[in-house]
């Protein structure tokens, strides 16, 4: 009988623990309550173990459940990586690659990995778009997109796998003409929350309900960094920035850094990750740039 465990049966157990009850698991997995439920009776008879306690509300793990749902996600995990392999194999090398970027991403150290692209895969199209928050993780899982380059919504998908790249770090500005500009200390919430804030809205629904460093009730949402730049250079409100995108206005003196209370010594640097969806993991060019955008600039 266990020979007749079907990875549909697993990825079904796994679904039921991790959603809470048998019909948001099958909402997940866009199937009828008492499709799932009887899924897992028959995995459960076939087992010879009970994977849930029926008897209250909501489905709970037994102690024979508990156990079995981590070796459930290791066998899921493997079969996946098998079949992501294998498909990666047999695609060879990529006859585009197409990236897209979070608009934090310091924008010289991906034009160092794409000139050094282009030297080792001169025949192979490069595609790149910028987004803000959940755009660029939204084309990788739509599958518009091999790999993305994200931090800014700070969680990853879980249908992502990704990789650590670097920390971007952030500053907090305002133009030299606002009224935040003239205290030399560090600027309490209250006086903070008095003027507006510049910020960069998702045209996802990636990021829905949560909010990114957002202190002041006041805010205008900008679709892109560089008209954020642009309106914080003309005294429109303060923000968070790129160091490297507002290093040349802070020697100038164009823009000035606020010291918050709320980010005292500093403002939180964002970290960055290069991803792929898990079930078509990147060829040879992408596995190429994604060690490349890991790589010390310098040494390439």
């Amino acid at each position: 009988m266990l020979d007749g465990v079907s990875l549909d049966q697993l990825r079904t157990f796994i679904a039921a623990v991790d959603e809470g009850s048998f019909s948001a698991a099958g909402r997940r997995l866009r199937r009828a309550q008492s499709v799932v439920s009887q899924t897992l009776a028959n995995l459960e008879a076939q087992i010879g173990v009970p994977l849930f306690d029926r008897s209250g509300r909501y489905p709970r793990l037994t102690a024979e459940g508990t156990v079995l749902v981590s070796e459930a996600r290791a066998v899921v995990r493997g079969m996946d990586g098998f079949k992501a392999r294998a498909r990666s194999l047999s695609e060879g090398l990529e006859p585009e690659l197409a990236v897209a970027v979070d608009a934090l991403y310091p924008m010289d150290r991906l034009t160092v990995a794409v000139q050094a692209f282009t030297r080792e895969f001169p025949d192979t199209p490069l595609r790149l778009y910028v987004e803000a928050l959940g755009g660029a993780a939204k084309r990788v899982l739509d599958g518009a997109c091999r790999l993305g380059i994200i931090g800014s919504m700070m969680v990853v998908p879980d249908d992502l796998a990704a990789e650590k790249v670097l920390d971007v770090d952030m500053v907090t500005v305002v133009a030299r003409n606002h009224p935040l500009a003239s205290i030399d200390r560090v600027i309490r919430m209250p006086e903070l929350e008095r003027h507006v804030q510049l910020v960069l809205t998702d045209r996802t629904d990636l990021t829905v309900g949560k909010s990114f460093q957002v202190l002041s009730p006041l805010t205008w949402k900008l679709a892109d960094l560089h008209t954020k730049h642009e309106f914080l250079r003309a005294g429109l409100g303060w923000g968070h920035m790129p160091l490297t995108m507002v290093s040349g206005d802070l020697e100038s003196g164009a823009l000035r850094r606020l010291r918050l209370d709320k980010f005292e010594p500093v403002t939180p640097p964002v970290p960055m990750f290069i991803a792929y969806r898990k079930d078509t993991p990147p060829g040879p060019a992408g596995t190429w740039f994604m060690k490349t955008l890991k790589a010390d600039p310098a040494q390439q």
